[in-house]
Formats: C-alpha cells, sequence, structure tokens
C-alpha cells in the first residue's frame, strides 16, 4: 500500500510539473516571439505617421477654406456640403497616403499672370474650366451641358509651360489639388495599387471640387497592350472605372466636382479611352514672337538691364525655335556674365569680395546672351545666321536691319 500511495503521488508531482513547464514555455515564448520585428507590422511607423502628416495637412486646408467663405461677401450661394467637414478627416491607409500629395492653392505661387502668351488657352480656361468647377450653381441652372469637363489635357513640346499651366489653373481655381505621382500608386503588394487609386478618387469626393493632376500622364495611363504586366492593366482600369463610370455620379445622378488633369509631351502614348473622358485638350506649342516677348519681360522684370545695350527685339528674331525653359536658362546664363566679370576684376585688383557694393555690377547687356558654350544650340545658330547675312549686306543697307527669323524653326519642332 505504501508503495503504491507512493508511485501514485510522485506520478501527480510529475504531472503537475508538465503541466507548470508546458504554461511556462508557452507565456515565455509568447513574449519573446512578440518582442521580435516578426510579430509586427513593418510599415506600421511607416503608416501612422502618413496619417498624421495628412491629417493636419487636411485640417490646415479646411480651416484656410472655412476662413475664405467666411470672409465671402459677394452674396455667392456656397455649398456648404463641398467644404471639408471634421468627419471627412477619419481617413484609411490609402486616404492618408494619397492625402500627403494634397496642395492647398494659396501655396502654389504661380498665377496667371506669371505665364508668359498662352492668353487664348488661359482665357478658355476660365470659361470653360474654373467657372463652372467653382461656381456649379451658376451653371447647373442655366444647363446641364455647361458643367466643368471630367477631364483636360495639355500636351506638346517639353519646356513650353504645361506644368506651370497646371499650377495656375490650381490657383486661379481655389480648388483643392492632387499632385498625384507616378510612385504614389506604385506598391510592392499586389491588389495595393487599385486601392490607392481608389483612394484617390474617395478622397477627391470629401474635398471637391478637386483638380488631381498626373503630370506625364502617358507613363500612367498609357496604351494597353496584351503583353503589358496584369498589375498595369488592372490599374489603368479601375482608374477609367471610378473616373467615368457606374460610381462617378451620386444617386442624383449629379457630377461629382473632380477634374482630373494630365500633361505630356507624348499624346500619341495615351489610350484611346483616357482620351476619350479628356475632352477638353489644350495644345502647348512653342512661344511665338510676341509671346517670346511677353516671356523675356516677365524672366527679366528684376533684373538690371543695360538700356543703351540691350536690344529686345532682336533677341526676340533669335530666339525664334526655343522654349520657355530654354528662354529661362538663356537668360539665367547672360545674368551671370556680369557677375563674372565683376568678380574677376576685384579679384585682379586684390579687392575682398565682402566689401563689394552690388550696385556696381554692370546691367545685362544683348552681347552677353551669345558667349555661352554650353546649351543654346538654337540661339547660337540664329546669332550666327545673322551675323554672316550682315557681312554679306551691301554698304548702303540700314545696319538696323535684322534677319527676319520667322517661326519656322517653331513649327517644324511642334
Amino acid at each position: 500500500m505504501g508503495d503504491g500511495a507512493t508511485r501514485k503521488y510522485g506520478l501527480l508531482q510529475d504531472l503537475l510539473l508538465i503541466v507548470v513547464s508546458s504554461f511556462s514555455m508557452y507565456y515565455i515564448a509568447k513574449s519573446v516571439v512578440a518582442s521580435l520585428p516578426l510579430g509586427t507590422d513593418p510599415e506600421k511607423e511607416q503608416h501612422e505617421q502618413a496619417r498624421v502628416k495628412a491629417t493636419a495637412n487636411l485640417r490646415r486646408l479646411g480651416i484656410s477654406r472655412g476662413e475664405e467663405d467666411s470672409e465671402d461677401e459677394s452674396g455667392r450661394n456656397t455649398d456648404s456640403s463641398r467644404r471639408p467637414r471634421k468627419e471627412d478627416f477619419n481617413l484609411d491607409q490609402y486616404e492618408s497616403q494619397i492625402a500627403m500629395e494634397v496642395v492647398a492653392p494659396e501655396d502654389i505661387p504661380v498665377g496667371f499672370d506669371d505665364i508668359g502668351g498662352l492668353d487664348d488657352i488661359i482665357e478658355e480656361l476660365k470659361e470653360s474650366v474654373i467657372y463652372p468647377l467653382t461656381m456649379p450653381h451658376l451653371y447647373s441652372q442655366s444647363s446641364s451641358l455647361l458643367a466643368a469637363p471630367s477631364g483636360v489635357l495639355l500636351y506638346g513640346p517639353p519646356g513650353c509651360g504645361k506644368t506651370m499651366l497646371a499650377k495656375a489653373l490650381a490657383h486661379e481655381s481655389g480648388a483643392c489639388f492632387i499632385n498625384l505621382h507616378i510612385s504614389t500608386l506604385t506598391e510592392k503588394w499586389y491588389g495595393d495599387s487599385n486601392k490607392l487609386v481608389r483612394a484617390v478618387f474617395s478622397l477627391a469626393r470629401k474635398l471637391q471640387p478637386t483638380i488631381v493632376f498626373i503630370d506625364e500622364i502617358d507613363a500612367v495611363l498609357g496604351q494597353r497592350r496584351s503583353g503589358e504586366h496584369e498589375a498595369s492593366g488592372m490599374v489603368k482600369a479601375e482608374f477609367m472605372t471610378l473616373w467615368d463610370g457606374l460610381t462617378s455620379a451620386n444617386a442624383a445622378g449629379v457630377q461629382a466636382c473632380i477634374m482630373i488633369l494630365g500633361a505630356t509631351n507624348r499624346i500619341q502614348d495615351i489610350d484611346e479611352a483616357i482620351l476619350r473622358r479628356m475632352p477638353k485638350k489644350f495644345p502647348v506649342s512653342l512661344p511665338s514672337n510676341s509671346q517670346r516677348r511677353r516671356i523675356l519681360n516677365l524672366i527679366l522684370k528684376d533684373t538690371k538691364i543695360d538700356e543703351d545695350n540691350f536690344d529686345i527685339e532682336y533677341l526676340t528674331r533669335v530666339m525664334a525655335g526655343m522654349s520657355g525653359s530654354d528662354i529661362k536658362e538663356a537668360c539665367r546664363d547672360a545674368a551671370m556674365v556680369p557677375v563674372r566679370e565683376f568678380i574677376k576684376e576685384q579679384r585682379e585688383r586684390g579687392v575682398a569680395m565682402s566689401g563689394v557694393n552690388p550696385e556696381s555690377v554692370r546691367g545685362v547687356r544683348t552681347e552677353d546672351f551669345f558667349g555661352r558654350k554650353g546649351g543654346g544650340q538654337i540661339l547660337k545658330d540664329n546669332h550666327a545666321r545673322h551675323s554672316h547675312k550682315q557681312t554679306q549686306k551691301k554698304p548702303e543697307a540700314s545696319s538696323e536691319e535684322y534677319e527676319d527669323f520667322d517661326d519656322e524653326a517653331a513649327e517644324s519642332m511642334d
């Protein structure tokens, strides 16, 4: 009996030890695994930071817009349902990523007055885009056909002001501006890109009127081909469905105040279905003679000019075929010439640059535009043609005559 009781007591001790050991190992293993990096979401901190930044950005946007509406004394019937409300700031993970790309109109330092030329395009943008987008109540009472277009495309050669025109459009319209980058829609997880596209439109509805700007739109919404990656095709299909599909209007059939603004220099690479959804297409071509003069005046308005040795009419002619960006770079290089000469003179004289008066630098001259060693080949070629023509002129010809540089070069590059 004693031996049986001892064995039974020992067996109970063994069972109790096994149970206690098992529970101990379970809790130890659980605590160790929970403390490992694999036990947490590797992108949790990134998503939380994006959510905080997005909420602060949208709240600031809502406050600034509320102040503008409260100060509006024009008697305009503003639709308060389109203003961002506090409950609209409850964003999911994907909307938070898109909200980081939202830009307030007052943060864009470019207006229509900062654009040289393009007056006809600017006027049509005001009439067909800005007014219907910001004052839909005024246009909807006249006709449903006067609504803002669902898409606008700016196309033309590089450096002609397409992106600048988009910035000015966002600034002048006062609408929320989502500057959508290609990298924003690119995710490593399958299906996340589609969710980000959906978040673009869901966030745009909360902030409407909204302009979604896609620069180089041909890289995102290019031609659909049979051999392209499945994920890329799904993103394009999702974008088109939300843009102009069953969910593009509310229950009453009223179209959302959302406009897709695209810019490209390869319009032939954009899918036909995308072009159909962008009824307004504006060609932004190389500047004409009058536009080049306007661009030069804008760029050089804050630059010191040597009035006696500066001929803007000649510069306007020899810059035929140059884009607005090329003209700006030419002006930048020309403005550097007087500073470079002044620094060289002061060094030769052994004068310390700290005590130099900046007013002593001479103004920009016409000849400063032609001494560059890098870039500006069109400007150099036109100037060389004029110089060669001048040497072959008869002595009785006027020295003030210029070679007639028409815009054949510009037309050939469009």
